[in-house]
């Protein structure tokens, strides 16, 4: 669904959700980066905050949501959604990720690390409930890109630094759309869901979420 450029140059340098663009079977970073993942569906792991070297709060990058909401998307699944040539892929573990500033409000979300399911993401799905997502961990510190190549439904894109701290999000991000989105700020994971579900959840840039252990 949203891919990220460097993906391509970290997989090479032996790592193994701003943007990248892909071959047409795949889907996520663009031309500098490919990432690894999960697959099938596995027992939720228990969230815990990652505890990483990382700048100090102050010294942060953080996009700070907007007030006002972007403009509506149309609704998934897009016309003219491809098949998945893919067939019956398998599902990566599902982990929980919570937001703990936000009363605790907390999505399922499946876990991807390897170069395939990071390309993959969501591309291809016609539906997703509203407390599901997609958490990529692409275990390097950058200015990841990702894009809707064979997307085809519209989400939010929450882009968080090693510790857990939102530090931008990319809010409806439209249907199979190739134009690269990002927040300009260093992230280590991205979390994609529905949407506007970050708004309609208080889910703002500067809050933290959980993330899984290991």
């Amino acid at each position: 669904m949203i891919r990220g450029p460097l993906l391509a140059l970290l997989v090479a340098a032996g790592a193994a959700e701003c943007q990248r663009k892909a071959p047409e079977e795949l889907q996520r970073p663009e031309p500098p980066a490919p990432v690894p993942q999960a697959t099938a569906p596995a027992q939720a792991a228990a969230p815990t905050t990652a505890t990483l070297s990382v700048p100090s709060l102050s010294a942060r990058c953080v996009l700070r949501t907007p007030t006002e909401p972007p403009a509506p998307v149309p609704p998934g699944p897009a016309p003219g959604c491809p098949p998945d040539p893919e067939r019956a892929p398998a599902r990566p573990e599902v982990v929980r990720v919570v937001f703990p500033d936000v009363s605790g409000v907390a999505v399922e979300a499946e876990l991807v690390r390897s170069e395939h399911d990071t390309m993959r993401g969501l591309m291809y799905r016609t539906s997703m409930g509203e407390e599901r997502g997609m958490l990529f961990d692409l275990r390097v510190r950058d200015d990841h890109k990702f894009w809707m190549h064979n997307t085809c439904i519209p989400l939010d894109l929450i882009y968080a630094d090693e510790d857990g701290l939102i530090v931008g999000i990319v809010e409806s991000a439209p249907t199979l759309d190739d134009s690269s989105r990002g927040v300009g700020c260093p992230s280590r994971w991205v979390l994609e869901v529905n949407a506007g579900w970050a708004r309609r959840h208080g889910v703002k840039a500067g809050q933290q979420l959980t993330l899984p252990a290991g």
